[in-house]
């Protein structure tokens, strides 16, 4: 089977003749004749009934041909979506992304791998806070945001169109050394009982407030924007964190095993997206549409 053969289906199917099917795609009346029959014999359904009025489907050829108009469509939307990237391979401008630090490391590859693919679009990254991005993003100071989609958050920030990328789940994570580590989870009593070290972020807070009126109060170490300075306390083995998985099974502590990821055992936990926001009433750039495009690709690969 070729795919002139099944062009050539559908263009007699739409034209309803052999002869206007060789004109439209500029072959002989021969060689529309011998793809059909070729078809048919590999097939092994007649397509076409031919008469001096013309060529009409069969019933079977319906079906067949039915299938025939889809896969030249598909072909046609990668031709497109082909000659679009072609087209936009020197892309120019500016994306100024604003994102929570954790998830970075999970699209690093991928920021690398854009900026190769449109070396003249200049890229500036921010690492901030999730109310901290939506008021850069307000204030135009940055196009696009990558943020955690929770409604508490999206609720008392009207005005943004949202997109969402990654599913993921809250979990804890401790040192190798601690003896939680040879559990695959964590008891909200079990974590009470913990030193936390905390990541200062809009929904880590929220998370651990709700937390808190469920199953009481926890101890909190401290809270800080400082990465590092979490990790060390965990590594230490003083303290214990929550946080989204998918941020946590990227770090090279988690990966060589230095720190170890347990599962929450709270009753119906809900899922956390990680998203995309930008300003709704403003025009979303190409470049900004070219690297949505692309990390949700990626994202769904990981």
């Amino acid at each position: 089977m070729h795919l002139e053969q099944l062009e050539c289906v559908v263009e007699v199917a739409k034209t309803g003749s052999l002869t206007n099917a060789a004109q439209n795609l500029h072959v002989t009346l021969s060689a529309v004749s011998q793809s059909i029959s070729n078809l048919e014999a590999e097939l092994g359904v007649t397509l076409f009934t031919r008469s001096r009025q013309g060529a009409a489907p069969t019933a079977e050829g319906q079906v067949i041909i039915k299938k025939a108009f889809e896969i030249i469509g598909k072909i046609k939307e990668l031709k497109d979506a082909a000659r679009d990237y072609a087209s936009t391979s020197t892309e120019s401008g500016e994306l100024r992304l604003a994102t929570i630090p954790g998830p970075l490391s999970l699209y690093l590859d991928t920021l690398i791998r854009f900026k190769k693919d449109y070396p003249q679009i200049r890229i500036e990254v921010s690492e901030k806070g999730s109310q901290e991005i939506i008021d850069d993003i307000r204030h135009n100071k940055a196009d696009l945001g990558v943020i955690v989609l929770f409604e508490h958050l999206l609720k008392k920030n009207v005005g943004l169109a949202t997109g969402r990328l990654l599913e993921g789940r809250m979990v804890a994570c401790v040192s190798r050394h601690s003896p939680l580590s040879l559990n695959r989870s964590i008891t909200p009593e079990e974590l009470r009982k913990q030193s936390l070290a905390l990541y200062n972020d809009d929904y880590v807070k929220w998370y651990m407030e709700q937390f808190q009126a469920e199953f009481g109060q926890v101890n909190v170490l401290f809270t800080t924007n400082n990465t590092d300075a979490i990790f060390r306390a965990l590594a230490e083995g003083n303290a214990a964190t929550v946080g989204l998985d998918f941020s946590l099974a990227k770090i090279p502590q988690a990966v060589k095993g230095d720190l170890v990821i347990l599962d929450l055992e709270v009753p119906h936990p809900e899922p956390i997206y990680l998203g995309w926001i930008r300003a709704e009433n403003t025009h979303f750039s190409k470049a900004a549409w070219l690297f949505i495009d692309k990390l949700s690709y990626e994202l769904q690969k990981q």
